[in-house]
């Protein structure tokens, strides 16, 4: 199969769909990679490694995508990419469809075969999805703990505190991968922390395998609200795959809060899981709302491309390896691409996805 990697072009994106350890990979087993010159560059990876490697550098992007089969990307095509996709052509990224109503038409008018990174399924596991969440998770703290400094426009409450300081009170929303690496990160530095979650189960495992300063609590309206009116920092990582995410907090909320608190929304690329979040980037990263900080940046890992290209291919190189070398037909009835595909022949193939955006799905 011919794969083409183009550079990411979407505001403040370094990462690249695949490392030239990935393409070495890929090219043992019988394929062609084109690469566009410069595209890992932000990655820390020239065009003379993806060249050794076995790669194929060009110049013109309309030429990677014209002579590709699939196309590897980190983050979901933006606009002035959609005219260079071709029908039939297999897309391979994170999409995030529930949140782009536009993209998924148009990826149906083409009809392009569009496995998600973030809906392939292993299991009970989002494989492909853990490495950037766990980036992100940790990132969550971190830039929270950065934005509550009083130059930022926080409160002015060091994260952790200090001797003879009452210690800082961190929400996490969610117990998945994200939600899990942000509580770590938060417990380390001397926070007390709250995560919430629905699933009982995962939160008995967590409590028995993380810091006795994480306290695990049922997700629920009133506990949510209880608990955020003495946070300084809330972070929310909760995940329905596929879909938009729950508004766990709605702008009448805030109003309950510190004012100079911060709201970090690791869910933001499927819409975001407070009401008043909006994508930001990483160059204008935190937006204000009723004295309330919110840092909504779409792709967080992003900031770290160089370990972020690394741990994601690692993830996929197998799938996509899968993919180059079995048919459509036979792979597609498998869980795990089934699960991953969003769109094929016209048609929306995710029940989520449809739901979102009010459109007939079908089951391939």
């Amino acid at each position: 199969m011919i794969i083409g990697v183009p550079k990411e072009i979407k505001t403040d994106e370094f990462r690249v769909g695949i490392t030239p350890s990935g393409v070495s990979e890929l090219v043992m087993y019988g394929n062609r990679v084109l690469i566009e010159t410069g595209a890992g560059l932000g990655s820390g990876f020239d065009d003379e490694a993806y060249t050794l490697a076995g790669a194929m550098i060009i110049e013109d992007v309309d030429e990677v995508y014209a002579r590709s089969e699939m196309i590897m990307k980190v983050k979901e095509p933006i606009e002035v990419e959609y005219e260079r996709l071709r029908e039939g052509q297999i897309l391979f990224t994170y999409l995030h469809l529930a949140a782009d109503k536009r993209l998924t038409e148009l990826l149906c008018t083409k009809k392009i075969t569009a496995l998600a990174y973030e809906t392939l399924r292993v299991g009970r596991r989002l494989p492909l999805l853990e490495p950037m969440s766990e980036i992100a998770g940790r990132m969550a703290t971190l830039f929270g703990a950065v934005h509550l400094g009083r130059y930022n426009g926080g409160s002015g409450r060091l994260l952790g505190g200090t001797v003879g300081v009452e210690n800082n009170h961190v929400v996490v929303l969610g117990a998945g991968v994200a939600g899990k690496a942000a509580a770590d990160a938060a417990a380390g530095l001397g926070a007390r922390v709250s995560m919430f979650d629905i699933n009982i189960e995962r939160l008995t495992y967590l409590r028995d395998v993380m810091n006795p300063r994480v306290t695990m609590l049922i997700s629920t309206h009133d506990a949510i609200l209880d608990s955020i009116k003495e946070a300084d920092l809330v972070i929310g990582t909760v995940l329905l795959p596929g879909a938009k995410a729950p508004k766990l907090i709605t702008r009448e909320m805030l109003g309950i809060m510190k004012k100079g608190s911060v709201l970090v929304d690791v869910s933001i690329d499927q819409g975001g899981c407070f009401e008043t979040s909006h994508a930001t980037t990483h160059s204008y990263p935190t937006f204000e709302v009723d004295g309330i900080i919110h840092y909504c940046v779409a792709n967080m890992p992003g900031m770290y491309p160089h370990t972020a290209t690394i741990a994601l291919t690692n993830a996929t190189l197998p799938h996509a390896l899968k993919i180059a070398s079995t048919p459509l037909n036979v792979l597609l009835k498998t869980e795990a691409y089934s699960g991953a595909l969003n769109t094929y022949n016209g048609n929306v193939m995710n029940e989520a996805v449809a739901i979102a955006h009010n459109m007939v799905w079908k089951a391939f």
